[in-house]
């Protein structure tokens, strides 16, 4: 406990000491976005995923490093290949971050205009399959376990379909759909603190999987460092580099603490979110329209987000919209717990 404990301060405060030296980084290299929900439209660093990333993997590299060489316990393959898939899925985000800064045109942002907060970068359907390789590492280790329930059948042992249909599914699946969800600031973040959070506590008070509760409180404690920089008014975006990066460890937890079946209630918001998205073809975006009293308009005239629907509400400013939406999967996540313990 005392070593887990250690690998979270130094999670959070390595991801603290990094950031700041990051923003610099970023900013002196022009990986910026306008943020244009303030009035000014300040220029603010993206790819928020690089530092989170530092900061989970020194907690975790730390944490298997102790019970390595000082406990003797060689079973941590599983936590290695979660380490990749998350190291994995940050690049493959960095890189689609990348590519949409250098097609964007900083000239075109006009906050009344639609079409110009649209970020442009890979193509949707490319982007859909990205997450698709950070999957590798755990299929490779056949992280998890075969047994799922199916209704009208019971428990089934599916052998290597898991590995090879399930594993890079869910990868696929939860990263896209925290990558939809995203546009406020904070907003990423803290739903990912409370949703991957909640994975873990589940997985420790259900199954007892170490690797599961360690991968998911560390990321979790990555996160609030991070939000202590993405709060509004945000200093760092998290990108594309966390957003898939959030989705690929909920899935991870999921996979190696065999909770699957809570992890798919608490992704609610989500599947309400591809719904809506579905209706414009994946084309709207979460953003709204900043207005002179500080509050926010649904871009549109239809519903395309879960933030269009807060935003048709009242009159809410952007930390209140994440507020709301973060409140929403708390609740969500409660009531999993008290239907699935």
């Amino acid at each position: 406990m005392i070593i887990f404990l250690v690998s979270l301060f130094v999670t959070f405060i390595t991801t603290m000491l990094v950031i700041p030296k990051s923003i610099v980084f970023l900013t002196n290299i022009s990986v910026v976005g306008k943020d244009i929900q303030k009035k000014a439209g300040p220029l603010v660093p993206e790819m928020g995923g690089l530092p989170v990333l530092i900061g989970f993997l020194a907690g975790a590299l730390l944490y298997t490093a102790t019970n390595t060489f000082y406990f003797r316990n060689e079973s941590y393959i599983s936590l290695l290949a979660a380490m990749l898939t998350v190291t994995l899925i940050t690049l493959i985000g960095m890189l689609d971050d990348l590519t949409a800064l250098l097609k964007q045109d900083s000239s075109r942002f006009n906050s009344r205009d639609y079409k110009s907060v649209k970020r442009t970068g890979f193509k949707q359907r490319h982007k859909f399959l990205l997450p698709l390789p950070a999957a590798v590492p755990l299929m490779a280790v056949q992280s998890g376990v075969s047994v799922v329930s199916v209704p009208f059948f019971g428990a089934l042992d599916i052998g290597i379909l898991y590995p090879l249909f399930i594993i890079p599914l869910a990868v696929f699946g939860a990263s896209n759909a925290c990558n939809m969800l995203a546009g406020m600031n904070g907003l990423e973040a803290g739903l990912g603190a409370v949703l991957i959070g909640a994975l873990g506590l589940y997985a420790y008070m259900q199954t007892g999987n170490v690797i599961a509760v360690a991968v998911a409180f560390m990321f979790v404690a990555a996160l609030l460092a991070f939000l202590m920089f993405n709060w509004y008014p945000a200093k760092l975006f998290a990108g594309d580099s966390l957003t898939y990066t959030i989705g690929a460890v909920a899935a991870v937890v999921a996979i190696l603490g065999n909770i699957e079946k809570f992890a798919l209630f608490c992704f609610i918001p989500w599947f309400v979110e591809f719904a809506l998205k579905l209706r414009s073809r994946f084309k709207a975006e979460s953003f709204g329209i900043l207005q002179k009293d500080g509050t926010l308009r649904a871009l549109g005239n239809r519903v395309c987000s879960l933030t269009h629907v807060v935003m048709r509400m009242g009159r809410f400013r952007e930390w209140q919209v994440s507020c709301i939406l973060i409140g929403v999967e708390v609740v969500v996540c409660f009531v999993g717990f008290l239907l699935f313990l």
